[in-house]
């Protein structure tokens, strides 16, 4: 049974780390490329990562030279190390498929604030 199970969200203030992982349960996880989304209040989700079996990572402009997406070595969980954080990448994170399969994890919470 596919399963993606998110976590390692926080609150944090502006400038901080922090290191989301995710675990996905099923084959299909394993052989597909992964990514890291995030939902903001009134924003639609939107793709911030992108890692390929090949190793090569892709990232949302914004979050250039601040984001790491990685995968461990049975390539069942998927790591986004997040650094120097802004107030605007506060939202809800969530990994999933490149282009994403229908069922989402609930997510984990990241709060940037003052």
């Amino acid at each position: 049974q596919e399963r993606l199970v998110e976590s390692g969200g926080g609150w944090l203030q502006p400038g901080g780390s922090l290191r989301l992982s995710c675990a996905a349960s099923g084959s299909i996880f394993e052989i597909s490329p992964m990514g890291w989304y995030r939902s903001a209040p009134e924003k639609q989700r939107e793709l911030v990562a992108t890692i390929f079996n090949s190793g090569k990572t892709n990232y949302r402009d914004s979050v250039k030279g601040r984001f790491t997406i990685t995968r461990d070595h049975t390539k069942t969980i998927v790591f986004l190390q997040m650094n120097s954080l802004k107030p605007e990448d506060t939202a809800v994170y969530f990994c999933n498929t490149v282009p994403p399969r229908p069922n989402w994890g609930n997510g984990t919470l990241v709060t940037v604030s003052s």
